[in-house]
């Protein structure tokens, strides 16, 4: 396989545009399985995306050039998936599982396109908001956040030379095969990539992948981007994610449905995928509220992904609730995903291992690590916690309240007005890094 030299395709910004994301398969998996189900499920509820910059002491609006961002977004709206694509996902397997897409659903796709966008500046911050129909709607979080995160980086480096350049990426691979070197001590690891909502740059996380699939062999089980996941020959990898229940609760008319929210999502889940892909993503609401309410036959589907809790922490709880509901933590799974880097994750394997199934999903430290690695002093190349949100359905507030409080997202109000009803029990305040 050829190699690109990133360093001087970095440098030779030289044609009209150089298009950060070049497919609408350069997303993560579980945006196209949520997809399916929203299309099939709630094909008139419309739902707005709103970029949140958690990290406010970087003001984007300052850092990227807004014509330079337009451009980048009209141009995502121009791309449509081609016939290899739509053939690739009709005929490939995930997860043991022949034609995981209906045909109805995939000659839907092959027409789809991405919606329009609203953009303006408040205080030094883009305000980038997507309205719609949640079935289109849905699709822009994971491309608006790579074209933000990799516009920063290449504001950054854009008065760097070729030998500036060149030691910034060496150094860079260095810090990450040592990081490779590290894991592979630990042989029934298991490990994927998750990096793609806030990467330096697609060929840099293209480069992270390969490296990892070189270095850590069958350890690592594959990408959650289905673009790097069908050139490298990966599984691709990912099941749901927060907004699923966000709008499920948004559109509550009362305090049952409100309750029934976190539940219901899952059993239209199962039905639609029977009985693959089972599992559960507990915390949209405050891990402690799902399992105190939830029903018998949630411990029954294969796994948890404690998203927003300290893992270990999240995982011995998780695992308690097994053993309450009589089930072995030894045949469970669980995902860990939120901010993991190579301490947190080996430190998390050595404490569970050998008492549940444990996968590690990597994301922004594996894709965006570049701090101390520029010869110069750079800003713009750490990392910084960005997410594009859904924050109403059917003009009504969505909320997420997450394990930690720091990552709450919704109307100030209707944040408290979940509280009210789920509780913060075991709520862990943490900063957020990425």
């Amino acid at each position: 396989m050829t190699k690109t030299d990133i360093a001087r395709r970095v440098y030779n910004h030289t044609w009209k545009l150089d298009p950060i994301v070049r497919s609408l398969l350069d997303t993560d998996f579980y945006k196209l399985l949520m997809l399916q189900m929203i299309w099939q499920l709630y094909p008139d509820v419309d739902a707005t995306f709103s970029l949140i910059n958690r990290t406010k002491t970087v003001r984007l609006a300052d850092e990227i050039d807004e014509h330079e961002l337009r451009e980048q977004l009209d141009h995502a709206r121009e791309l449509r998936f081609s016939k290899k694509e739509m053939i690739w996902l009709a005929g490939n397997s995930f997860y043991g599982r022949k034609q995981i897409f209906s045909p109805e659903f995939l000659a839907w796709l092959a027409k789809f396109r991405l919606p329009d966008y609203e953009l303006s500046r408040r205080d030094g911050q883009f305000e980038l908001t997507f309205r719609g129909r949640w079935a289109e709607t849905t699709m822009w979080e994971i491309p608006a956040l790579a074209i933000i995160n990799e516009l920063r980086s290449r504001s950054a480096m854009k008065g760097l030379g070729p030998f500036t350049l060149d030691v910034l990426y060496a150094r860079a691979k260095a810090k990450m095969w040592s990081k490779v070197e590290r894991l592979r001590q630990y042989p029934n690891l298991r490990i994927s990539d998750f990096g793609t909502r806030r990467r330096h740059s697609f060929l840099w996380q293209r480069w992270c992948v390969e490296a990892l699939k070189e270095g850590i062999g069958a350890s690592f089980s594959g990408s959650s981007n289905v673009l790097l996941a069908m050139d490298t020959d990966l599984e691709a990898l990912g099941t749901n994610a927060h907004e699923l229940p966000m709008v499920a609760a948004a559109l509550a008319r009362n305090d049952a449905e409100l309750a029934a929210a976190p539940y219901k999502v899952l059993q239209d889940w199962n039905q639609l995928y029977g009985g693959n892909l089972l599992i559960v993503l507990p915390d949209s609401f405050g891990t402690a509220a799902f399992l105190r309410n939830a029903p018998a036959w949630v411990a029954d589907w294969t796994g948890f992904r404690p998203d927003s809790a300290p893992p270990i922490e999240g995982g011995e709880k998780i695992i308690a609730w097994w053993k309450k509901m009589g089930r072995d933590p030894r045949e469970k799974l669980l995902i860990f995903s939120d901010g993991l880097d190579v301490e947190t994750i080996i430190e998390t394997y050595r404490h569970f291992e050998g008492r549940v199934r444990m996968s590690f999903g990597w994301g922004t430290n594996l894709t965006n690590d570049f701090a101390d690695c520029a010869p110069t002093e750079i800003k713009g190349l750490n990392p910084i916690s960005i997410v594009c949100k859904v924050s109403d359905a059917d003009g009504r507030p969505a909320v997420k309240l997450s394990d930690n409080p720091r990552k709450a997202t919704g109307d100030a109000a209707e944040v408290q007005r979940y509280l009210k009803f789920f509780g913060s029990e075991d709520f862990v305040e943490q900063a957020v890094k990425v």
